[in-house]
């Protein structure tokens, strides 16, 4: 369970993950020991999962961002399917999915000709995939970490 220190550390963090600790103890209030020790549990717990750097795909000529869902002959292949996946570099995220579809994963491409390939020659041709549907993202208009109330 989560106190509120915890939370407010996950709420500094999650706008700057760059912050040093010793402002995160100063706008809490506690010792930078406190910090280190807080996170270094929080992240032991599975509550913070990873830290890094977003890099912008358009940066690295990635221009096209797709999302297609795919439907599978039976959704016990899920696994089989994801790892071939895992295989393409391309593809950034996979979730098994209730709905339409039974996966949805999302791609970049350089252009339009590396998109027809990705989905032709790579996607369609995994055994187990049976349709794929494609949506191009024209615009990321919000892209957020989930909030943090403290109380």
């Amino acid at each position: 369970m989560l106190d509120n220190l915890d939370k407010k550390i996950l709420s500094i963090l999650s706008k700057n993950a760059r912050i040093p600790f010793k402002d995160v103890a100063a706008e809490c209030n506690v010792s930078r020991a406190a910090i280190h020790q807080r996170v270094q549990h929080l992240m032991e717990d599975g509550v913070i999962t990873g830290s890094g750097f977003d890099v912008n795909p358009k940066s690295l000529g990635y221009s096209t961002c797709t999302y297609v869902g795919i439907t599978l002959e039976r959704g016990s292949m899920y696994k089989q399917v994801v790892a071939r996946l895992e295989h393409i570099p391309e593809i950034v995220e996979c979730h098994f999915t209730t709905g339409p579809y039974t996966m949805l994963i999302k791609l970049y491409a350089r252009d339009n000709e590396q998109l027809m390939d990705l989905l032709n020659n790579k996607l369609q041709g995994i055994p187990g995939v049976v349709a794929t549907e494609t949506l191009i993202s024209l615009e990321q208009s919000v892209k957020r970490e989930i909030p943090i109330t403290v109380e």
